[in-house]
C-alpha cells in the first residue's frame, strides 16, 4: 500500500497504575514509522500513582499534532471495560491494542496493517516478548518464553506464521469488533481469548506471525506473579465453561501438576514414601528445565528461575481448580440478557 491508501489507525490502551512504563509505551507508539493517520486513546482506571498526571501531560504535548493522545474514563478499573471505552472513544478503521506496560517494536503497526490486508484476517498479532529489568523479572521473562513455563503457546515461545486460536494483544478490523460487540466485560481476565474464540466461531481468521513483537514487562514480585497466574487459571476455567468445547490440553497441564504434587506429598507422608516420586519428579523437571532455560542469565536470576516456574504452574493450576461454577453462571446469565 502507498501512503495515501493506508488506513488510519487507533491505538487503544487500558491503564491502571502504570506510571513506571506509560510514557515509554506511548512514545514507542508515536515513534512508529507508519505513514497513515494515527491516534492513541488511553482508558484511565482509578490509579493511585502518577498515571493520570503522565497521561494528561501526553495529551497536552501532542495537542495539535498529527498524532494526538486522548483519554477516556474507566471508573471500574476493569480491563475489558477500559478496552470497550477506548474503542468507543476512537475513530479509525484499524484498532491496535497495546497495554500500558507493553512496548511496540519498530515497524509493528505497518507490518500488522499489511498482514490484515494480505491475509484477509480479522485480527493479527505476534509474540509477547517478555523482558525483565530486575533479576527477578529476568527470571520470570525466561519462564514466560519457555515451553516448560507456558507449553506450546506460539505467542509466548514463537513459531511459524499461520492461523491461531489467539494472539497477544491484537490488531483488529473495527467492523469485526463492532460486529462482536467488543470485549465481554464479564471476563475480568482471558477477555482476549474469549473474543478471539467468538471471532473464529463466526469464521474470522486470527493470524499469528513472529514478525510482530511487543516487549512485555513481567510482574515485579512473587506475590504479584502468583496473583496474575491464579487469575489466568480462574478465568480460563470460566471460558471453558462458557464456551463448551474450547478447552485445550495445554490448559490442563498446570492443574494436573498441582494435583500430582499435592496428592503425592500427602500420600508420601501418610502412606508410603514411594508416592513422593510425584512431587520429586516435578521438582527435578523444574530444576532441569531451569538449567536449560537459564542460559545467559546471571547466577541470581538463574537461582530464581525455578521459583518463577513453580509459581506460574501452581498458581495457574490453583486458579483453574478452584474457579467457582457460580462465576461462570454469572457470566452466562449476564450475557443472556
Amino acid at each position: 500500500m502507498d501512503a495515501t491508501s493506508l488506513p488510519a489507525v487507533s491505538v487503544i490502551m487500558p491503564v491502571l497504575n502504570e506510571e513506571r512504563h506509560l510514557r515509554t509505551a506511548v512514545e514507542r507508539i508515536l515513534d512508529q514509522e507508519y505513514a497513515g493517520e494515527l491516534e492513541v486513546v488511553i482508558a484511565l482506571g482509578p490509579s493511585t500513582d502518577r498515571t493520570d498526571e503522565i497521561a494528561a501531560a501526553l495529551v497536552e504535548e501532542t495537542a495539535g499534532t498529527s498524532r494526538q493522545v486522548h483519554t477516556v474514563p474507566n471508573p471500574s478499573g476493569r480491563t475489558p471495560a477500559a478496552l470497550n471505552a477506548a474503542i468507543k472513544g476512537s475513530r479509525f478503521p484499524v484498532v491496535v491494542r497495546v497495554d500500558g506496560h507493553g512496548l511496540l517494536t519498530p515497524g509493528y503497526i505497518a507490518t500488522a496493517v499489511r498482514l490484515l490486508e494480505e491475509r484477509g484476517a480479522a485480527n493479527v498479532g505476534g509474540i509477547m516478548h517478555a523482558e525483565g529489568e530486575t533479576e527477578w523479572e529476568k527470571a520470570v521473562a525466561a519462564a514466560m518464553t519457555s515451553r516448560i513455563g507456558v507449553g506450546n503457546a506460539a505467542f509466548h515461545t514463537g513459531g511459524e506464521a499461520g492461523p491461531a486460536d489467539t494472539v497477544y494483544l491484537g490488531v483488529f478490523r473495527r467492523e469485526v469488533l463492532e460486529r462482536q460487540g467488543g470485549y465481554n466485560e464479564e471476563f475480568i481476565r482471558a477477555q482476549d481469548w474469549e473474543l478471539n474464540y467468538r471471532i473464529r466461531q463466526e469464521g474470522g481468521l486470527i493470524w499469528f506471525t513472529p514478525e510482530l513483537k511487543v516487549t512485555y514487562r513481567p510482574r515485579p514480585s512473587v506475590r504479584a506473579l502468583a496473583k496474575q497466574y491464579k487469575d489466568y487459571g480462574r478465568w480460563r476455567r470460566v471460558v471453558t465453561r462458557y464456551h463448551r468445547g474450547s478447552v485445550n490440553l495445554r490448559y490442563l497441564a498446570p492443574p494436573a501438576a498441582l494435583a500430582a504434587v499435592t496428592l503425592g506429598t500427602v500420600a508420601g507422608v501418610a502412606l508410603s514414601p514411594v508416592a513422593l516420586v510425584l512431587p520429586g519428579g516435578y521438582v527435578a523437571a523444574i530444576l532441569l528445565g531451569s538449567l536449560k532455560e537459564g542460559r545467559g542469565l546471571s547466577l541470581r536470576a538463574r537461582a530464581q528461575l525455578p521459583v518463577a516456574l513453580a509459581t506460574m504452574h501452581m498458581s495457574w493450576g490453583w486458579g483453574f481448580l478452584t474457579s467457582p461454577r457460580s462465576l461462570a453462571r454469572k457470566v452466562i446469565a449476564s450475557t443472556a440478557k
